[in-house]
């Protein structure tokens, strides 16, 4: 009886192997398109991998990375018992938190208010205007926040809370302001571009929902809430998985740039990326930094994992995968 068992199950498997490599040599010319782009992610994305070593090893040049002794775990208990630890891995944490909510509904709220512009070449120009921060480098976003906040020429001392009578603010010497001009910053630059992303979505809604919606005599709130918004709600899910997936890692250019180095700033602005960048350029301990780099990517993907579980719990059809 095993013996037939075993020979059913063979020829099941040669049968299966037989249909696959059938599929593949009738869509060979699908398989070939794919061809560089696997290389390219190969190249890319997974050979490098094997430079994680580096976060287990004392590194020098000397001895390159594969000989270089090997420290276990050293390099992520001493990032963990930093007097540092707690507070860069609270900003960090608590940025991106307060980041994903704030663009999600700001990036929603103008793809909506974008998508109701009918004039086709003001609706193209509000589109550019709100993108073109997105691609403004951190520097550049930097001094036009500085010529903003600057204690003595800045626009902000200058004229607005002199017109309302109250005292200049040396913005770069106070923490509790930065916590908003973080968020505020990063809203501006980003936005603009998960509103087209929203906006590409509602393209794809069919027509004939708000048709029938008006006929019914619903207003424009109305087939925003009960259409619009429903029906985005699997990018809006699917981008939010996204970014929880990155909520350990910064934007290292807004959180090194736009405080122009100043140390007094360092509770509100300090983050993992500008903690290990600053450790690399001070120690050059580049074990630490791949350690550190090692941690956010691990946890990153568990939370991209545990994120979709429940997003599958709660309702399977929104689930990334």
């Amino acid at each position: 009886m095993d013996t037939i068992v075993k020979v059913e199950s063979n020829r099941i498997s040669s049968i299966k192997r037989r249909n696959m490599w059938n599929a593949v040599l009738r869509h060979k010319v699908l398989y070939l398109l794919m061809l560089p782009g696997i290389i390219y992610m190969l190249l890319n994305n997974y050979i490098p991998m094997f430079g994680i070593i580096i976060a287990f090893k004392n590194y020098n040049f000397e001895d390159g990375f594969l000989f270089s002794p090997t420290v276990g775990f050293d390099n992520f208990r001493y990032l963990f018992e930093t007097p540092d630890a707690f507070i860069m891995t609270r900003n960090t944490l608590g940025y991106n938190a307060v980041f994903i909510v704030v663009n999600l509904v700001m990036s929603v709220t103008m793809a909506i208010l974008l998508n109701e512009v009918r004039n086709r070449y003001s609706k193209r120009f509000y589109q550019s205007a709100v993108l073109l921060p997105f691609f403004l480098s951190a520097v550049i976003v930097a001094y036009l926040v500085y010529s903003l906040l600057n204690p003595d020429s800045g626009l902000v001392n200058r004229y607005i809370l002199k017109s309302f009578g109250i005292e200049p603010i040396s913005w770069y010497l106070e923490p509790k302001y930065w916590p908003f001009i973080l968020v505020i910053t990063n809203a501006w630059k980003n936005v603009g571009y998960g509103s087209i992303i929203y906006i590409s979505a509602m393209t794809g809604i069919d027509t004939e929902y708000y048709e029938a919606a008006t006929i019914d005599g619903a207003r424009k709130w109305q087939q925003v809430k009960y259409i619009t918004i429903p029906l985005l709600v699997p990018v809006m899910v699917i981008m939010t998985i996204l970014s929880i997936g990155r909520i350990f890692y910064s934007d290292f250019g807004l959180f090194y740039q736009l405080p122009m180095g100043s140390g007094t700033l360092l509770p509100v602005t300090n983050v993992i990326d500008t903690y290990v960048y600053n450790s690399l350029v001070n120690m050059g301990d580049i074990g630490m930094s791949s350690a550190a780099g090692f941690y956010q990517s691990v946890v990153g993907f568990l939370l991209v994992l545990t994120t979709n579980l429940v997003v599958r719990k709660i309702s399977p059809e929104n689930a990334l995968f």
